[in-house]
This record gives structure tokens, sequence and C-alpha cells, in this order.
């Protein structure tokens, strides 16, 4: 059965094209529907792509009992309900860089219309006036211009800034100083410290805690008399109110704003009663271009997160800085591990495990740590599918669950080697395993027993006594039930003692065939896992 993508708020061409190509996608274009109407269809649709038209609200999430993605469009998701996405396990996938251009561009399109009055220019030429001598401006060049967030946007509005000879000055926190060696920009160690240099301040930020009310009344006093502030970003990161009255003091020679804190800017505004401002209506992407390019990048990973559970993109699970396809075996083999300790504590009893520890080796440490965690606990936390429980909700219903979470690096592990451990009702265990760039994932212990198996579809752990003949009666037993043996590891910590065998087969074992295996003489106990991944 296809998956169904429902696409609103006229999406551009180009990107439902590549959804419409797939086969295993059925695709139902629309426009934008009023709230009730598409209450009542979202139920039918595993994905939804829209723009910013379509509110994607927490009832209308919870109305969606198969949306397994959402694709905006465009870099903004203030329409979307984001922590009950989170909640629910809905991945939430922006286009983040298909504006860049648009955004870039603009900037500089509002500010030589401010300061060389052209809005002023062309209103006299039409009502037939010839006011040259009052429309003296001045040039970007020589100006410092002091650019708040070098990401995407603010990288391009550097270079641009360097093409008019303008200084270039940025304040940026999170970004690291070979960044601002590589685009020539002067790193200003606080914003205090960018006010201080900056002619013309541009904000390219997204709006955070962080960030709202970041330039407000305190930091316009601060800013040199006649300076001028841009904000094409996001509403509420420049105070309106306070730079309304900067400019109306005249210590704010000028501003252009493409986004406010309400849009529609409302009619009385005082912004829209200032000659020394430029507004527009929210156009920063509204570009052909970029309206293909979000398009485009918003539909192909709703395509790749549906067809290939591909989420390195989505906003709403663990940041891997790009890796998310290298972490794919060190997240294969975490879940692998932790499936096989959760199986194996379920067949001794335990309900449910109550603290979860995850060691990783030195190349998997850090950063990556944060999504191997998410990994280990979707493995372990069941299957229900009320809750959609994947790579997304999988830390907030652990913690809702009262599952405590340990991470740490381990030296004993080698560079690419995990190892997932479960505790509870005073019952603990631990399997390890390990990755490579080249071959399968391998799992390489499990409790104190040494082995050596790929676990792909369905792995038999049995315990024994560690006697001639068991391996034989085993792999008879097996062949009878037309089960495929892929690989047989056996581990024994002494000789005649307990000894662990590690069977990978290929399909399903049912539960008869479990307890043939237990029934077997010598074998004291056998566990089934059935891996959910392919």
């Amino acid at each position: 059965m296809p998956f169904r993508v429902l696409v609103t708020d006229d999406v551009d061409r180009d990107g439902v094209a590549l959804l419409e190509a797939e086969p295993q996608l059925s695709v139902d274009e629309v426009p934008t529907l009023p709230k009730e109407e598409l209450l009542e269809r979202i139920g039918d649709y595993d994905a939804i792509v829209g723009r910013s038209a379509t509110k994607i609200s927490a009832e209308l999430l919870r109305r969606a009992k198969r949306l397994r993605v959402v694709g905006r469009a465009g870099v903004g998701v203030d329409n979307v309900a984001m922590d009950v996405a989170t909640e629910l396990g809905i991945a939430v996938i922006n286009a983040p860089a298909g504006n860049t251009i648009a955004v870039a561009e603009l900037v500089f399109g509002v500010l030589i219309s401010l300061i060389r009055h052209l809005p002023r220019a062309v209103e006299s030429m039409r009502a037939g006036r010839w006011d040259r001598s009052s429309l003296l401006g001045t040039e970007l060049l020589g100006k410092t211009i002091g650019i708040v967030g070098l990401g995407r946007i603010g990288s391009e509005v550097a270079a641009r800034a360097h093409a008019f000879g303008m200084q270039v000055h940025a304040f940026d926190p999170y970004v690291a100083d070979a960044r601002f060696t590589t685009l020539r920009v002067h790193r200003a160690a606080t914003l205090d410290a960018l006010l201080d240099e900056a002619d013309i301040v541009t904000v390219h930020t997204p709006l955070t805690d962080e960030t709202t009310g970041l330039i407000g009344r305190r930091e316009l006093a601060r800013l040199r008399p006649g300076g001028i502030v841009a904000n094409l970003a996001r509403g509420g990161i420049v105070d309106d109110g306070a730079l309304a009255a900067a400019l109306e003091s005249g210590h704010v020679k000028g501003a252009a704003l493409d986004v406010y804190v309400a849009e529609p800017l409302a009619a009385d505004s005082a912004l829209r009663k200032l000659p020394n401002v430029i507004l527009t209506p929210h156009i920063g992407a509204s570009t052909a271009e970029a309206q293909r390019n979000v398009a485009v990048d918003a539909c192909a990973a709703v395509r790749d997160a549906l067809l290939s559970n591909e989420l390195g993109r989505s906003m709403n699970v663990a940041a891997v800085d790009g890796q998310w396809r290298e972490l794919q075996p060190a997240m294969l083999v975490t879940r692998r591990a932790a499936a096989v300790a959760r199986a194996l504590l379920a067949d001794m009893g335990m309900r449910a495990p109550q603290r979860l520890t995850l060691r990783c080796g030195a190349s998997l440490a850090g950063g990556q740590q944060a999504l191997l965690s998410a990994a280990a606990l979707g493995a372990i936390e069941g299957t229900a599918e009320a809750e959609r429980l994947n790579m997304i909700n999988a830390r907030a219903l652990a913690e809702a669950r009262g599952l405590e979470l340990v991470v740490g690096e381990s030296a004993a592990l080698p560079p690419l080697g995990v190892e997932v451990s479960l505790r509870g009702a005073m019952q603990e265990l631990a399997v390890a395993g390990i990755t490579s760039a080249e071959g399968a994932p391998r799992l390489t212990r499990i409790g104190g027993f040494r082995v050596d198996v790929n676990p792909r579809q369905t792995l038999i752990v049995l315990t024994n006594r560690d006697v001639p003949g068991v391996i034989g009666r085993v792999g008879t037993l097996l062949g009878d039930a037309g089960v495929n043996i892929a690989e047989y590891h056996q581990a024994r910590l002494a000789q005649g003692g307990e000894a662990l065998a590690v069977v990978s087969v290929d399909g399903r074992v049912d539960a008869g065939v479990r307890q043939r295996l237990c029934d077997l003489p010598d074998v004291q106990s056998a566990s089934v896992v059935q891996f959910r991944e392919a």
C-alpha cells in the first residue's frame, strides 16, 4: 500500500513532481483547506507538505493517526506545534537553505532603497515633481556592516558586503573562528562590541528564547547615532516598539523590515507612519528560484523520510552535524544490542527496565551519543503503534515512564564499539557490538560471553550446559522446522560449565519452535529476538 501525501498551500510544482515520480507515494495536491475540512481529511495521510498558510496545530497532529512527516517548504516552522509533533514521533522537516540567496539579495535591495531614498524618488516622479535636490543619499562603500548571525544567509550577506567595499563585522558565538577567517569577517566578541562599530546592523538568526528581543531599547541606544537597522529574519528579534521610538528620536537614522511580531502588520502600526523606514510584506523568500528550491528540498526530504526512514533533515531528531548516513551502521548495532538485552531480560521475568546505560567508543562519543541513545531507547520501549514510537519521541517517552538514561564514553570499547546495559528488578544485562564502514555490524558480547555474530533478521539466544551433542540437536530441530541457519556461534566461560549459543537465522521463529528448543536435553533457556528493521 503506497504512502499517502497531502500537498497544500501552492507548493512549487517541481517539488510536487519529485513526490509524484515515486510509485510508492500517492500524492493529493489541494488548495489551502479550511481548518475543519483539513481535520476531517488528515487521518488518511502519512505526510503533509505545505508552506505557512496551513496551521499544523496540536489538534490536527492528534487527529493524524497515520502521520509520520510534516514537510515545510520554507524556513520557519512557527505554524507547527513542534512539541506535540515530537511527542507523537512525527518528523518535522523544513528547507533552511533554499531561500538563502533571495534573502541576501533583498538585504541590499532594501538598504540601497533606504539610503538612496528610492521610494520617495519614485513617488515624487509619479506625482509630477522633480525633487532631485532633496534626495541626497549616501553610499555603502566604506561603511561597516554588523551581521548578527553568520549562518547561511549571514555568510551570503557578508560576501555581498565585500563586493560593495564595506567593512564586515559579525557576532555569532556558535560559529568557529575558521569560518570568520574564510569569509574575511572581523569577529566581534560580544553583541555590544558589534553595535559599537557598526553603521548598519542586520540580523540573521532564528527566533528562539535567546534571540527574542535581542535588539531592544538598550541595544538601539548603544548603536552609533545615525545607524541603520535591518531585520529580514524573524519578527521579534528586533523590538519593533523600541525601534519605532529610536527612529522617531532620530538616534536611528533608518530601518528596513520584512518581518514583524504580528503579521500582517497592523494598519495603525507606528512603523507605517515613519518616513525613514522601508517596510516589505515578508517577501524575503518570494522569488521564483527560492520557492522552487525550498519546495524541492522539502519534498525530497519528505520522500526520503517515508521511503528510507532518512530523518537526518528532521528538526526534532537529535542533531548529528550532517552525519546521519554515516551513523546508520552504529545506530543499527545499537538498536540490535538493546533489543537483545530487552528480550533476554523479558524472558527472565523483567517487566520494564529502570535504567539504560549506553557506552560508546571514542569515535562514537560526543554529539553522536544523543542519536545513539535515542536508537537504543526506541528498541526497548515497545512497539505500541498508538504512540508511533521512533527516533524522534523515544527519549521523551522514556523520561515520561521514569526510565533513567546514562550515557558516556568507554576506553574499554573499540573506537566504533557500543555497549547497551539494561537494569531493573535486581537484574542487569549488557550487550556489546561493533560496527565499521566496510563490514556489517556484529554483536561481540552478551553478558559475560564473548560472541561474534551478525544480527540480521532473527537471533536465537540459547543457554545450555557445555556438553557434547547440544549443537547437533539444535541444528537438527531447526532444520526439521524449516528454519535456515545463517550463523551459529557457541561461547563458554569454562569447560563443562554454562555455555551460550547465538544463532542467526532467516525468517521468523514461532513460539512452538522456541518451546521445542527449551525442551531439548541440556538446554536451559531459549530466547527469540525478531528485529523490527530489515
